[in-house]
């Protein structure tokens, strides 16, 4: 007997990845309603629901599908008032999750006069520019008539997550944020016309996952498709074989940023070429930004560290480009005495690093990579991304960044002057 086929569906990617998902973050009190609103929108129990303070420990995230404004994600959070020994732990990470947020939504209990947190949490939300709006929850109860005049100046509606009241006119409301927001740009944006050929170099390596694409690599693919693209995906040992083979000159070939060098030999040398790293550096994060920091590369400062942040965990590999590749590169091409660190998020004291090196975000949202880069500027801390520093690394700049003028000159005025050869 031959084995059950598999539906044709099964195996498929049929869902929006969380970082590609609006995110909307509930913040306020302990026992503020959070979590029976998150039930309510979702109209089942997706959250733990007790009268006992702090029921919510760490932050939880449900993906939605909020009709009119397509996929989203609402992060139910701890109560910023949380308490004993855990208790800062947990509003810390409630506080990090507002780093996450698209839109902020505070749940604040009308029948209980303001709160001096609500306040702050309102001014950091605003210094912040996130879009905002504020569920004024228990409205089958008797109001309070001080938290009646403080919502009078907010953006607000009256919900009662039992009953549901309110909360049809709550995700109408939502909807309208999330309309508000400027769209993340797709991978492709601006870089291809209808009917361009691509090739797509995709690595199969220890690294890879079994079966499937990374990430990067099937959001390419996809946006070539939606924009009547033909792709050619190819291994980086296959290139050479198939390059010659185009029925003629591809708009772009895009590689795996650790497949650079070789790609770069296997094809002409002016031959458009980027990798999927450097995309998502500029989808998920300032391409410009990630192009100045390369200028710590010439001029590292002494003393200092350099930090490798990696959004997503993985099993490690042998050559893991975090921990092995760019710190030997960086060893070999800028100084062999500088230490590492690595971490999937920025500590809270970044005075030790002269550089950080940030992977291409995949796994987060754009404002999450936003609110790190800021940081960093405000901590005078420089940045790139792995696909440029790989790129510096091979001589492959300012080529990599041909595709992008304004980056392109950047480089060439700013940093880099023209073409160099390292490895």
């Amino acid at each position: 007997m031959h084995p059950a086929r598999p539906s044709p569906k099964e195996g498929l990617v049929t869902t929006t990845p969380l970082a590609e998902r609006t995110r909307i973050v509930l913040f306020g009190l302990r026992n503020a309603g959070k979590s029976s609103l998150m039930n309510a929108i979702f109209e089942k129990e997706v959250a733990i629901v007790s009268d006992q303070p702090g029921t919510t420990t760490d932050p939880v995230t449900r993906a939605y599908e909020l009709i009119g404004a397509g996929p989203v994600a609402f992060t139910d959070t701890a109560g910023l008032d949380d308490e004993g020994p855990l208790g800062s732990i947990r509003i810390e990470r409630a506080k990090k999750a507002l780093a996450q947020a698209d839109i902020a939504l505070l749940v604040t209990p009308l029948t209980r006069p303001p709160h001096p947190l609500e306040d702050r949490l309102l001014e950091e939300v605003r210094r912040r520019g996130i879009p905002y709006l504020v569920a004024a929850s228990f409205a089958d109860q008797a109001p309070d008539p001080a938290k009646e005049a403080w919502l009078a100046s907010l953006p607000h509606v009256r919900v009662a997550s039992p009953s549901r009241e309110g909360v049809r006119t709550l995700t109408s409301r939502l909807v309208h944020l999330v309309a508000s927001l400027a769209p993340e740009p797709t991978p492709l944006e601006g870089l291809v016309r209808e009917g361009d050929l691509l090739v797509l170099v995709v690595p199969i390596d220890l690294a890879a996952p079994k079966g499937r694409l990374i990430l990067p690599q099937v959001e390419t693919l996809r946006d070539a498709l939606d924009r009547d693209c033909a792709a050619l995906v190819v291994k980086e040992r296959e290139l050479s074989l198939f390059f010659p083979r185009l029925p003629h000159r591809p708009r772009l070939v895009i590689t795996d940023s650790q497949a650079f060098h070789k790609v770069a030999a296997d094809i002409p040398p002016d031959q458009p070429l980027t990798s999927f790293s450097i995309l998502f550096a500029r989808k998920k994060g300032d391409l410009a930004r990630y192009v100045r920091g390369l200028a710590a590369l010439t001029a590292f400062p002494e003393g200092k560290r350099v930090l490798v942040v990696e959004a997503c965990s993985h099993h490690r590999q042998p050559d893991d480009i975090a921990t092995v590749k760019i710190p030997r590169l960086f060893h070999q091409l800028v100084d062999p005495a500088v230490p590492f660190d690595h971490a999937r998020e920025l500590p809270e004291d970044l005075s030790p690093y002269g550089l950080v090196i940030h992977c291409g975000g995949c796994m987060v949202t754009r404002r999450a990579v936003l609110a790190r880069l800021d940081r960093l500027a405000e901590a005078g801390v420089p940045v790139t991304n792995y696909g440029l520093f790989l790129a510096w690394a091979h001589g492959l700049l300012p080529r990599a960044l041909e595709p992008f003028p304004y980056e392109y000159e950047l480089y060439c005025t700013e940093v880099g002057g023209g073409v160099e050869t390292r490895i």
